[in-house]
């Protein structure tokens, strides 16, 4: 990882730029982030920049798979503290196609300006950062190769896939979480327990959410084996006809997101209440993804990710009320319950899953 004898104060100018490329990037996390206290909103916005750069990588159409590759393992060796970040990304940005959105263009031509404030964090956080996007970027490097348009083969290569580009954070966010707070370190175990459920109920709603787009782009991301059961052949959908057995299919993957949101509900009131930026940042990010889930639910002929988007007064009224009952555990408890009602029945995660999503042999 990178290393410094005593940690350098990023410049200004680093961390403007750090702002400026989140609300580019990623308008959900240029919203939450800045809730968390101000030493962890610059090491958790910094870690989402370097995860999109990985994304970018992998994302770009114009770069060949060896190319992918090879750029994903520079850029874990930077992140160990070996190469140049300046050659890096002067060789990968003028192969970055069209397709890829300017912010992120700009963002990997500015990967030195990034590394610069990963290298002014702790080394505890900068390994925690460190293994998040190595674990990601192996992660996307394998699944790329095994989708297409008749999805993954089944629910366990899916629960792989969401845990190496999701669960992963979860776990990086437990870990800063946990340095920053002895109180909140006293639940760390507790805490590691449910920390994939966290990262992993938000991929799965995006999944869900995006079927159709990634559709016509080759890609399919759902497990065969689940939608086989329901008779329906995921090589075969087409958006244009009604598709009742798709559509149980997809009712099935509601509530498995569904379990993941329970154990990421008892992740958040884990945290102690008096940390509510902590505890909005959780809380924003969830209370976003129910209501996606629940305009899914209740328009499963829905042909674009477009018609399932929340609306601007939803997001308002989930900061609103996040932030008004953000130190109210019962309150909390009672608004999930009451935005969750009409979902199908949570199918709980088994700790057996979520180690063999993590690769470990189960118990």
């Amino acid at each position: 990882m990178l290393q410094a004898d005593s940690p350098i104060p990023p410049g200004d100018g680093d961390l403007a730029f750090q702002a400026k490329s989140l609300e580019a990037v990623s308008r959900t996390f240029a919203l939450t982030i800045p809730q968390l206290p101000a030493a962890l909103g610059q090491v958790i916005g910094n870690a989402y920049l370097l995860c999109r750069i990985a994304d970018t990588i992998e994302d770009d159409s114009g770069l060949s798979a060896r190319q992918k590759r090879e750029f994903s393992n520079r850029f874990i060796a930077l992140l160990n503290g070996h190469g140049d970040a300046a050659a890096f990304a002067a060789e990968l940005h003028p192969l970055l196609t069209s397709a890829t959105l300017p912010a992120e263009h700009e963002l990997v031509h500015r990967t030195e300006r990034v590394l610069r404030i990963t290298r002014s964090f702790t080394p505890t956080q900068q390994a925690h950062l460190e293994r998040c996007v190595r674990i990601m970027s192996q992660g996307m490097v394998e699944f790329q190769n095994r989708s297409d348009h008749s999805g993954l083969p089944d629910l366990a290569a899916f629960d792989r896939y969401c845990y190496r580009v999701a669960g992963v954070v979860g776990e990086m966010l437990t870990e800063v979480f946990c340095e920053y707070s002895p109180e909140i370190a006293r639940h760390h175990n507790q805490l590691g327990a449910l920390a994939i459920s966290f990262g992993a109920a938000l991929q799965m709603t995006n999944i869900l959410k995006d079927v159709w787009e990634d559709q016509q782009r080759g890609a399919c991301w759902l497990p065969r084996d689940l939608f086989s059961a329901h008779g329906c052949d995921l090589h075969q959908l087409n958006r244009e006809r009604s598709n009742p057995a798709f559509q149980a299919g997809m009712q099935k993957m509601i509530s498995l997101a569904h379990g993941h949101l329970r154990n990421s509900m008892s992740y958040l009131l884990l945290i102690p209440a008096h940390e509510s930026g902590i505890r909005r940042f959780c809380l924003w990010a969830l209370g976003m993804a129910v209501l996606t889930l629940r305009k899914i639910n209740n328009n499963l002929h829905f042909t674009s990710g477009q018609r399932v988007k929340i609306s601007r007064d939803a997001v308002r009224w989930t900061i609103a009320l996040s932030n008004r009952f953000s130190e109210n555990d019962a309150m909390l408890r009672a608004l999930f319950w009451l935005s969750t009602r009409g979902l199908p029945a949570a199918t709980m995660p088994t700790p057996e899953s979520m180690s063999a999503c993590r690769g470990e042999p189960a118990v």
